[in-house]
């Protein structure tokens, strides 16, 4: 595909900035405003890309779009991301507009859910009022019992406690569905922000302490009992936390599959009995249930005994607080926001309202949004475009595994297999759930959301007993994502991801880099990484290697785990190479086959000059502009600690400092910030 607007003028000065770029002297003057090519304008010419191609690729856009005050980052998600939420709202202002829509009606829902998140009238009138009958529930728990039975009930409504929930895939037995426990019931992101002593994380926690307290307060609860409370909450999540594991520890899957009996488990556990607790959370005759993290649930055990009732029941009132602040009165959603937002992200002010209502009715309607979605405003012909991206990577991936000297014959094969059988869901599913019991009004938008959040949770636990359905989406047509599940051996890329920002028609450099390699690379390549390649053709934890290959492969993602611990974030921050590893892994396949597979295109063939660039360098161009992404310093330090995801900054300097091709098409050479020894460079896939 060619690019809609290119000027000989354009082209020859693009050409001269990149041929100055890539001899590594002092570019000449940025040409951001001679021209439309996003390539080009997005460039810094202060930047040399032997030395941070990131920032040579992307810092002038960064320049020009400082990251807005009611946003933690900016960059090519944010821009799709508003293009997705206009396309959302005018589906949301035409559905409310609509009155007399039929009850029960995929417009009605739409409409109502949408009006009554807008109506902050209504909202400040009902106050925290909204949630009267669900803290009475609280106030009435006289006993273990009925504080194990309200757990129950909050966890159906989207509240949580306590613990982790869901049903899915066996991971032995992946035709079958099972119950999953997980650590949880922590209120800031992770174990982490409980212990590490850098003074962040001592702030973080003295706020937590006291937005707990303010939350409290404009519940109704004094001030002197609030501050007490909010210790003693905070007390007991420490406890939780010390239980839990660190991010990398839940990276191995053997070691987060502890399948018991019912019967077993709640001995092991005396003080919850785990055939009435899952009973009241809507789970029909469970034998077996799959415990992640057996310690923590050792731990949560004795706390059950351990700490007062009174402490419990501040806990599950702060639960509900915690969970629905946001769709609540001014005061407490502010206090939400200035914690989860502010502190911990660095996010300055609150975005739109109306964006907030459409992000929210998205999340909870996505499905009856994402039909209308797919009807009005995806581009014709998205589905197809991203298959024949899809289908050729998976065919180069093919060609790579054969061609691979570290692999043994018996693997190969096995790997191939598994290839052949990744089942693609792309652009948007072929059938479309059925919402029709979820009950909307445009009376109480807090109740709106927790009736959705019980349909999505009566939805996953129907599923039990049932065979298991893979053509189900993890994902909505317009959710610009992706995914691979190991358990289906699938990926799914929404219908969204078609978008380029600034082309009306990308090139295929653009296209392989951003969709072929960033993502349907990047999401093939998962099924063969540290976790990924631990389970078989059929979705099942199975070991289809043989010793020697496992432990080749061994060796190399210990190179890539190196290579990334070595990456300083912040201050003495550096990524967490053992907890990224799989999207490192990721990473590199994906712009490895993205490349492969754009080498098979007319463009490249005929060594197409597009606005100046040559198609190597629009490529690499291209693959730095699907990670355009700038980051608060607060919420990089969140991403470090919580994400299984390397900073943008990595995910281009990472993966591109192993290439030789980019070494060539950019001149790097030793000495240079990209170089890396050939010793060093990780080459799997």
């Amino acid at each position: 595909m060619k690019l809609s607007i290119t000027t000989l003028l354009y082209a020859a000065s693009a050409a001269l900035l990149i041929a100055t770029a890539c001899n590594n002297a002092a570019p000449t003057k940025a040409l951001a405003d001679q021209g439309s090519d996003p390539l080009l304008s997005h460039m810094d010419s202060s930047q040399q890309p032997n030395e941070d191609f990131f920032m040579f690729a992307n810092n002038g856009w960064f320049k020009a779009n400082p990251i807005p005050a009611s946003e933690t980052s900016n960059g090519i998600f944010k821009t799709i991301q508003d293009d997705v939420n206009d396309a959302i709202k005018k589906i949301c202002e035409h559905a409310a507009a609509a009155t007399d829509a039929t009850p029960g009606s995929n417009k009605q829902k739409i409409g109502d859910f949408y009006a009554s998140g807008m109506d902050t009238v209504a909202i400040a009138q009902l106050g925290f009022g909204a949630l009267a009958e669900e803290i009475k529930k609280v106030t009435a728990i006289t006993n273990t019992n009925e504080l194990l039975a309200q757990i129950a009930h909050q966890q159906r409504i989207g509240a949580g406690g306590m613990f982790g929930f869901y049903v899915n895939n066996d991971d032995m037995n992946s035709a079958k569905y099972a119950i999953f426990l997980s650590q949880g019931g922590l209120g800031l992101p992770n174990r982490d922000y409980y212990f590490n002593t850098d003074e962040r994380a001592k702030n973080i926690r003295t706020q937590y302490v006291a937005y707990i307290a303010e939350a409290l307060t404009l519940s109704g609860v004094d001030k002197a009992s609030a501050a007490t409370s909010a210790d003693m909450i905070m007390k007991l999540e420490t406890s939780l936390a010390k239980a839990c594991r660190k991010l990398e520890a839940l990276r191995d899957p053997y070691a987060n599959y502890n399948k018991k009996s019912i019967v077993e488990f709640s001995k092991s556990t005396p003080n919850i009995n785990w055939q009435v607790m899952l009973a009241n959370m809507g789970i029909k005759n469970p034998d077996t249930v799959v415990i992640g993290q057996p310690e923590f649930f050792t731990a949560l055990d004795k706390l059950v005994k351990e700490t007062s009732l009174d402490t419990w029941k501040d806990y599950c009132r702060w639960q509900y607080l915690n969970t629905f602040s946001p769709y609540l009165n001014k005061e407490l959603d502010q206090a939400h926001f200035n914690f989860y937002a502010k502190t911990l992200s660095g996010q300055q002010e609150q975005k739109p309202r109306w964006k907030r209502i459409v992000e929210q009715t998205d999340g909870s309607l996505g499905e009856l949004i994402g039909q209308v979605y797919v009807d009005e405003h995806l581009p014709k012909g998205s589905k197809e475009k991203l298959m024949e991206i899809g289908l050729n990577i998976k065919a180069v991936y093919a060609e790579r595994i054969k061609a691979l000297d570290w692999m043994g014959d018996s693997t190969k094969q096995k790997a191939l297999s598994k290839l052949d059988k990744i089942i693609f869901k792309v652009g948007y599913p072929d059938k479309w759930k059925d919402m029709s019991s979820m009950q909307i009004t445009r009376k109480n938008f807090v109740q709106n959301v927790i009736n959705a959040n019980a349909w999505g949770y009566d939805d996953m636990v129907r599923k039990f007993g049932q065979p298991v359905d893979r053509t189900e989406w993890g994902m909505y047509p317009q959710t610009y994502n992706a995914y691979y599940n190991p358990s289906n051996n699938e990926i799914c890329v929404p219908g969204c991801n078609i978008y380029v920002p600034g082309f009306e028609l990308a090139d295929d450099a653009v296209l392989y880099g951003i969709i072929g390699g960033s993502t349907f690379g990047h999401e093939i390549t998962h099924g063969f990484d540290d976790q990924g390649s631990q389970y078989d053709e059929n979705g099942n934890l199975n070991n289809w290697w043989t010793a020697e290959d496992k432990r080749k492969f061994g060796e190399k993602t210990k190179l890539i785990v190196q290579q990334f611990n070595n990456y300083t974030v912040l201050d003495s921050i550096h990524v967490n190479g053992d907890a990224t590893q799989g999207e490192n892994i990721a990473d590199l396949g994906g712009v490895v086959m993205g490349y492969e597979a754009f080498k098979k295109t007319p463009q490249y063939k005929n060594n197409e000059i597009i606005a100046g660039l040559t198609p190597d360098q629009r490529f690499f161009l291209g693959y730095a502009y699907a990670w355009m992404v700038n980051r608060r310093p607060e919420a990089m330090q969140r991403m470090i600690l919580t994400d299984v995801h390397a900073p943008a900054q990595w995910r281009i300097n990472g993966p591109l400092s192993n290439m030789p091709e980019f070494y060539k098409t950019f001149d790097v050479k030793e000495g240079d910030k990209m170089y890396r020894p050939d010793s060093m460079r990780v080459k799997i896939w």
